[in-house]
């Protein structure tokens, strides 16, 4: 790309629902693959039946009851993605990963070596689909955005010639910038196309919509997203890790991997700028090296190198073939900034810091360095009904992504307020009526008698006498998944010691949830 950000030409490799495709269901049936509660992924079957992305479980199974639901694996997808790569990789040099599913090449250099871009497209995808059975589109185009949009195209080969990538993305709604909160925007305010965005000065663009909207823009008219800033021929920017004995745990290695990224960053930052595409070279005990380009135009953190790092690495290992697997302990790690922008910055809060402090950052990354990624962990409040799974622990330095979505209502969750002590698992208690018959709750949520008399396992001065009670809130949860499925209802109880507390009968089980 030249420094006024005309893009040069590049060919991605697109492997429709890879998600579906990597998780080898092996079916017929529709298929989902769901994260958080929503679905990320579905199979053509599943799309026709009305199934689509960011759909909430619940309605994608209304709309589809036959739906085979699969839990997103990222760490699965590059797996099996590595074969798709390793074989582009042989006709092809400098491929780097976008994502698992996705990847790119320069496409200039191989397609004159081969006798142009038509040519190099219909080999890469006879390549592809001949070697790993996958089905695969491949697009080629000004700059990486265009290129995926060629890519994604209804036919398995499309070249967008230089001078046609305007007209080729002005037709294309602004839902394709993968930005909701302003497309969303944009559509509100009848700019529906990318030609009609395009359209709008630069200047009043930055204006209006700040310096992503900016970046936007310049997808949207055909150009590169950031300009690449040359990086200094005398300075090198690699950071590495020597391993003396060699190092077997590749959890090791990522948690080193974190660190040197920070060290990266630290010194790009001094430097103003920021790294989008970053190599990932490994060497192995008897002399063996490997590396890998990955990119992220969203600028890639110290969280997303180590994450990235342990997707390659994994990859390696589980590769087919005796000279394709990486095998022995790793005696070096580098990580290589392979393409370098200006860094824009980032706005921070007018009122208090946005961003958890430096020191108590270091401080939980070299704890986890040592005693493992899980062993720093914050809470970040999701979904759920009860207080226990309402909660989800997360490793520091985790996406915030809680595991049960917060939206969607969910019945029959227990009101405000949320109880001041939830112990780690529920415990086992009895609730029992005047008669010492244990309470019980039928199928039309009746309850057999008043409860007179709570035991709590494990406490002392059991059993308590009851004086009020409200509930029950009944729920009935997983019913579609016979392994997972249970029927709930959840009681406030306060007892004569002055206390209160959340009880909850699961299957006819009583046990104790928390305490207020």
């Amino acid at each position: 790309m030249t420094s006024t950000g005309s893009p040069t030409r590049v060919l991605v490799v697109w492997c429709p629902d890879w998600p579906v495709v990597s998780a080898e269901a092996h079916t017929d049936a529709p298929v989902a693959v769901v994260a958080s509660g929503c679905v990320v992924a579905c199979s053509g079957s599943a799309r026709e039946s009305g199934v689509k992305r960011g759909q909430r479980l619940r309605d994608a199974q209304r709309a589809c009851p036959g739906l085979v639901v699969r839990d997103d694996d990222p760490d699965h997808q590059a797996r099996m993605f590595e074969q798709v790569v390793v074989h582009v990789e042989q006709r092809c040099p400098r491929v780097e990963v976008v994502r698992p599913g996705v990847c790119a090449l320069p496409a200039r250099g191989p397609a004159r070596y081969f006798g142009g871009e038509r040519a190099l497209a219909d080999l890469v995808h006879e390549t592809v689909v001949g070697e790993t059975g996958f089905d695969a589109r491949v697009g080629i185009a000004d700059g990486l955005f265009a290129a995926m949009l060629a890519a994604r195209t209804d036919e398995p080969r499309t070249v967008v010639p230089s001078d046609d990538t305007e007209a080729f993305l002005a037709d294309h709604p602004v839902n394709v910038l993968d930005r909701p909160e302003l497309a969303g925007l944009l559509i509100r305010l009848g700019l529906r196309t990318l030609g009609e965005f395009a359209a709008l000065p630069s200047d009043d663009v930055l204006a209006r919509f700040g310096v992503d909207g900016a970046t936007a823009h310049r997808l949207a008219r055909g150009l590169e997203p950031r300009l690449l800033a040359p990086r200094d021929p005398g300075r090198d920017l690699t950071v590495g890790q020597a391993f003396d004995p060699p190092v077997e745990e590749f959890e090791r290695v990522v948690f080193i991997a974190k660190a040197l990224a920070g060290e990266l960053h630290t010194t790009l930052a001094d430097l103003g700028l920021s790294c989008v595409r970053i190599e990932v070279e490994v060497a192995t005990e008897d002399g063996r090296r490997w590396s890998r380009l990955w990119r992220h135009d969203g600028l890639l953190s110290a969280t997303a190198v180590a994450e990235r790092v342990r997707w390659q690495l994994d990859a390696w290992r589980t590769a087919t073939g005796v000279d394709e697997a990486l095998t022995g302990g790793l005696v070096s790690l580098r990580l290589v900034p392979d393409q370098l922008v200006a860094d824009d910055g980032r706005q921070l809060a007018l009122w208090g810091e946005s961003a958890p402090d430096e020191r108590v950052d270091r401080a939980a990354s070299r704890v986890q360095a040592m005693l493992g990624h899980a062993a720093v962990t914050r809470p970040v409040l999701g979904g759920g009904r009860g207080p226990g799974e309402r909660v989800t622990r997360v490793p520091w330095g985790d996406s915030d992504t809680p595991l049960l979505p917060l939206e969607g209502g969910w019945p029959g969750r227990v009101p405000a307020p949320l109880p001041a002590v939830v112990p780690p698992h529920p415990v086992p208690a009895s609730l029992v009526a005047a008669d010492d018959a244990v309470v019980t709750v039928d199928e039309r949520n009746v309850v057999s008698a008043p409860p007179a008399l709570l035991t709590v396992d494990g406490l002392a001065g059991m059993p308590l006498a009851v004086i009020g009670w409200t509930g029950p809130w009944p729920a009935r949860e997983y019913w579609w998944d016979p392994a997972r499925a249970s029927r709930t209802a959840r009681f406030q109880v306060t007892t004569d010691d002055g206390r209160a507390w959340l009880l909850c009968v699961r299957d006819g089980r009583w046990e104790m949830e928390a305490r207020y």
